[in-house]
C-alpha cells in the first residue's frame, strides 16, 4: 500500500479553564507512513498525550484536520476507530474481576470484531502476549506488566493497521518492556504503521523509523532516527583515568575530540572525552592524545538517544521553540 497511515495538518487543540485559555497544540504537521513507526517526544505539557487523543477519536481538534488512512478523525469517526488500535500507558481502563480473556471479548466486540472467527482472534491475540496460560484469571490478580501486555493485546485484537501507543512500557521492569517492544517489533513487520509516544528512549531507539519532538504544542524537529543521533555532534564517549600530568589536546585533535569534563584530586585525574567521529582512525587519533600520560583505565560509551535528546531539549529551553534546522550539533 502506499500513502500516509496519518495525516495531520495544522492542528490544534486549545482547553478552556478556570483564568483563561491553555493551549495544548498549536498549527501541528506531521505525518506516518504505512507501515513506519515514529516516536513522538516531548517534555510533560508538550502535547503529545493530547495529540494521541486526537487520532484516537477521544479528543476534538480546536483548529485543523487529522485523517487516519485517509478518514477524518472528526467527520468519520467509525471508521477511524475501525482502523485504529489504542494503547495507553498505566493500567487504567481494564475491568479488575473479569478475566483476562473476558477483557479482551468485551473490548473486541466494542471494536467491531464479529462473532465468526472471533474465538480464533482472542487466542491468536493472548497467544501473541504471552497471557495464554493466564487468560481465565482475574485481571486483578495480574502484574503490571501483564496487564499492559494486556492492553496490547485489546489495542491489536481487530488488526488496525494503525496503532497508537502512548507510553506503552511505562512502569514496566526491564524483561517485560522489553517482551513487548518485540510484540510492537511483529506488528510493524506485518505493516502496521505506529505512533509511539514514550519517555523512555530506549523504546525510540529499538523500534522507531523517524522521530518527531513536539515542543509548546508545536513540532520542533522531525528526523529520521539516524539524521537525529547526529545532533548531538558526538558519537561517543570515553573516560580515561590516570596518574601524572593529563593529556592536553592541541588544534588538531581537537577538532576530532572535544573534552566534557577533567577533573584531578591526590594525583590522578578522569578525562571525558566526546568522540565527534567514531572510526577506525579515531583510534589512531586517542592513541596520539593519550600517547604521553600515564593511563590507569579507559571506558567507552556509545552515544545513546538518552544523550541526544537531553542536547537537544537543553537547546529548545535555551532558545525558545526551534525548528530541527537550528537544532546545531
Amino acid at each position: 500500500m502506499s500513502g500516509a497511515a496519518i495525516e495531520v495538518e495544522g492542528l490544534g487543540r486549545t482547553f478552556k479553564v478556570r483564568g483563561g485559555d491553555v493551549v495544548a497544540l498549536k498549527d501541528v504537521n506531521l505525518t506516518v507512513g504505512q507501515g513506519e513507526i515514529v516516536g513522538l517526544l516531548g517534555s510533560n505539557g508538550a502535547g503529545k498525550t493530547t495529540l494521541t487523543k486526537i487520532l484516537a477519536t477521544l479528543l476534538l481538534p480546536t483548529g485543523g484536520t487529522a485523517r487516519v488512512l485517509g478518514h477524518d478523525v472528526t467527520s468519520d469517526l467509525r471508521e477511524v476507530r475501525r482502523l485504529t488500535g489504542v494503547v495507553l500507558g498505566g493500567e487504567r481502563g481494564l475491568y479488575a474481576k473479569l478475566t483476562g480473556r473476558e477483557n479482551l471479548r468485551f473490548f473486541a466486540v466494542l471494536a467491531g470484531v464479529g462473532r465468526r472467527g472471533l474465538v480464533d482472534r482472542l487466542e491468536a491475540a493472548l497467544d501473541h502476549v504471552g497471557l495464554a496460560d493466564v487468560a481465565d484469571r482475574a485481571v486483578e490478580t495480574y502484574s503490571k506488566g501483564m496487564r499492559q501486555r494486556l492492553h496490547l493485546a485489546i489495542g491489536m485484537i481487530n488488526e488496525p493497521p494503525v496503532l497508537l501507543l502512548d507510553e506503552p512500557t511505562v512502569g514496566l521492569d526491564p524483561v517485560e518492556a522489553e517482551r513487548l517492544r518485540q510484540d510492537v517489533a511483529v506488528l510493524r513487520s506485518r505493516g502496521t504503521s505506529v505512533l509511539l509516544t514514550s519517555h523512555l528512549l530506549l523504546d525510540i531507539e529499538r523500534l522507531a523509523d523517524r522521530v518527531v519532538i513536539l515542543a509548546d504544542g508545536e513540532v520542533a524537529a522531525d528526523v529520521e532516527v539516524a539524521e537525529f543521533a547526529k545532533l548531538a555532534g558526538y558519537t561517543a564517549i570515553v573516560t580515561v583515568r590516570g596518574t601524572g600530568c593529563p593529556p592536553v589536546l592541541d588544534g588538531a585533535q581537537a577538532s576530532r575530540f572535544a573534552v566534557d569534563d577533567l577533573t584531578e584530586a591526590s594525583g590522578l585525574w578522569t578525562l571525558r572525552l566526546r568522540v565527534r567521529d567514531w572510526s577506525v582512525e579515531s583510534f589512531g587519533h586517542l592513541g596520539a592524545v593519550l600517547g604521553g600520560a600515564t593511563i590507569l583505565g579507559v571506558d567507552v560509551a556509545p552515544l545513546r538517544l538518552e544523550d541526544v535528546y537531553s542536547h537537544v531539549a537543553a537547546q529548545l529551553a535555551a532558545n525558545g521553540r526551534t525548528g530541527v534546522g537550528e537544532v546545531r550539533p
